[in-house]
């Protein structure tokens, strides 16, 4: 089984709410990037969703992932960082956001972690950076947006060393529809 369909089994049945292949072009074309296929697959899927403290937002719905990833880029391009920052791909000019060269963010979660996608190449893995945003570091990691979620879900340090968030047992999904009550409700049974 591949890291997207383990997620898909994790959660349990999607709802595919906001599927809308025109919201990704559109957010694609403003923000000059191409996002990768397994992370816009699992986002159709579920989002808006918040999964064990990691948020997702979906361009077509209210609140919009747009919204998200320019206020993300733009809080963090007002940051002075350090000139000793940690920040694998960017040594040379130290972090940028936004852009075809800059990070793109894909999702924060409700312990103040950040999760960008960096540039790469063709044929290249998938370049995901993480950061704390009470710290300066940024840590990198090559795999799919699919592998990073599954290991961050099952406990792996996805977010720096001595990251680890594992709540065993089925996943919590939430949502807070506009204009509706919050709803919540686990996924299937898993293992840990």
């Amino acid at each position: 089984m591949d890291d997207l369909q383990a997620l898909f089994a994790m959660m349990g049945e999607p709802d595919g709410r906001h599927a809308d292949p025109a919201a990704w072009e559109a957010l694609e074309d403003e923000l000059e990037v191409v996002l990768p296929d397994d992370y816009k697959t699992f986002v159709d899927a579920y989002a808006p969703i918040q999964v064990n403290g990691m948020h997702f937002d979906h361009p077509a719905a209210p609140g919009t992932l747009l919204r998200f990833m320019k206020q993300t880029i733009s809080t963090f391009q007002e940051v002075v960082f350090e000139e000793d920052v940690l920040c694998p791909g960017y040594e040379s000019t130290g972090p940028l956001f936004g852009g075809a060269e800059g990070m793109t963010p894909l999702c924060q979660n409700d312990r103040g972690d950040y999760v960008f996608l960096a540039p790469a190449g063709k044929t290249e893995p998938c370049r995901i950076l993480s950061c704390d945003a009470d710290e300066q570091d940024f840590y990198g990691y090559r795999m799919s947006f699919s592998t990073w979620f599954r290991r961050y879900l099952d406990g792996d340090d996805m977010v720096g060393p001595d990251s680890s968030a594992h709540y065993p047992g089925p996943l919590l999904l939430e949502r807070w529809p506009a204009g509706g009550p919050h709803e919540s409700r686990f996924g299937p049974q898993r293992d840990g």
